[in-house]
């Protein structure tokens, strides 16, 4: 098979990926409709859960399986994970009348969505890479654009499912795309290469203080996009505007958060992307800021104020992994992972700790006033995290070559 063949099934799985990835936020009414699922805030938070440690645990994971088994068995088994998922979501549609048992269903899926996020992504980026050496950069900037295309998508089409009167089509739309995947990356070679083992006798070296500068940074990223990426429907919702405008807003929300990511990689040579990463986050605060103080029945502002919050988080995430790769370069092949893994931690919380605090007496916008603070927060980390720094290489972070020998500071092996 061609190079060309593999590349485009691999910008395919980027696309579909992001897809299946947004598809349950994207439904976030459909859960809470009191004629639907009838999930309260709590229950719905705490869906992610099971996401959030599964994603963690398997994007750790990722790169030791990737050595034993090969990439391939690793990349297929992702897919096998989100075509779960979606099977799992299906079946809960059979069983909405009965809580007890489409609630369980649900965990499930959202734990098999984690996995296929945690192998399925590293392992693309990778593939990606590999097929094209010389121009890595590129390749990646087109995939990761490709994986943000499907975020802005699911609710477009739950939107248009919706208005069928058929939402469950976006999780058949979507395992229908994972099984054609799957079988047409089944006969493909999709060899990227192993990347070599730590020798037996390497000494154990220490993890860099820095490094928890960039967990930290990790974490309260994660936080920030998850209050958008998961509670702007039921925010837009709450202030009496149509289901519609409020996956508008959420489609908005992603798109410019791809668009964003494209601008600053076009940019680079004339707007620094240090000078970037020290002023999104801040763009972020005011987005949130608007975010809290919506006036009910204004679909135009609410959807203007999630697209700010999107390009306020746009380069974010790739800037801190590539800055991180160039600092600490002992363990630069692991830096991917272990910042994805420490954002899924800041998803968690925000999935999963907004429902509480809402069952406590605070309202959504309380909380994004909350999440204005937190923004700011990660401006000032900001500065220390890429003090002293000129700026990456690359916007998107590039994935480690075949043969890159493990670095001794990986956390599982």
């Amino acid at each position: 098979m061609s190079s060309r063949s593999q590349s485009q099934v691999v910008y395919a799985a980027g696309l579909v990926q992001g897809i299946v990835l947004v598809t349950f936020p994207a439904a976030s009414t459909i859960f809470t409709a009191a004629n639907s699922y009838g999930l309260s805030s709590s229950q719905y938070g705490a869906m992610f859960l099971p996401q959030a440690i599964t994603a963690v645990g398997s994007s750790l994971l990722q790169g030791s399986l990737s050595r034993r088994l090969g990439a391939k068995p690793v990349y297929l088994a992702g897919l096998c994970a989100n075509l779960a998922a979606m099977i799992l979501l299906i079946a809960s549609r059979f069983v909405i009348g009965s809580q007890p048992v489409a609630y369980p269903l649900l965990l499930a899926a959202t734990a098999c969505l984690g996995v296929g996020f945690g192998l399925t992504v590293p392992s693309i980026n990778t593939f990606t890479a590999a097929f094209h050496p010389d121009t890595v950069d590129r390749s990646v900037l087109v995939l990761n654009s490709l994986l943000g295309l499907g975020t802005a998508l699911a609710p477009v089409f739950v939107a248009i499912f919706v208005g069928l009167g058929f939402w469950v089509g976006l999780p058949v739309l979507a395992a229908v795309a994972v099984t054609a995947l799957f079988l047409a990356s089944l006969r493909l070679p999709l060899d990227a290469g192993r990347p070599a083992r730590p020798r037996a006798d390497a000494p154990r070296a220490r993890i860099p203080a820095a490094f928890w500068l960039f967990a930290a940074f990790g974490v309260m990223y994660g936080f920030c996009e998850t209050m958008n990426g998961n509670w702007s429907q039921l925010d837009l919702t709450s202030l009496k505007v149509s289901v519609t405008v409020a996956s508008l807003g959420l489609t908005v929300f992603w798109a410019m958060v791809t668009v964003g990511r494209l601008l600053f990689a076009v940019i680079q040579r004339w707007f620094p992307s240090r000078l970037a990463y020290h002023l999104l986050p801040f763009v972020l605060a005011g987005a949130f800021a608007a975010i809290s103080m919506l006036p009910p029945r204004a679909p135009v502002a609410g959807v203007a104020a999630f697209a700010l919050a999107g390009f306020g988080c746009s380069a974010l995430l790739p800037l801190t992994i590539s800055f991180g790769q160039e600092r600490l370069v002992s363990m630069s092949a692991a830096m991917a992972g272990l910042v994805i893994a420490f954002y899924q931690v800041g998803y968690g919380i925000a999935a999963f700790g907004v429902g509480p605090l809402l069952r406590a007496g605070l309202t959504l916008a309380d909380l994004y006033g909350v999440s204005a603070v937190v923004a700011v927060a990660l401006g000032l980390l900001s500065l220390a995290v890429a003090h002293g720094r000129p700026s990456p290489r690359s916007v998107h972070p590039r994935p480690q070559p075949p043969g890159t020998p493990a670095p001794a500071t990986e956390l599982i092996s």
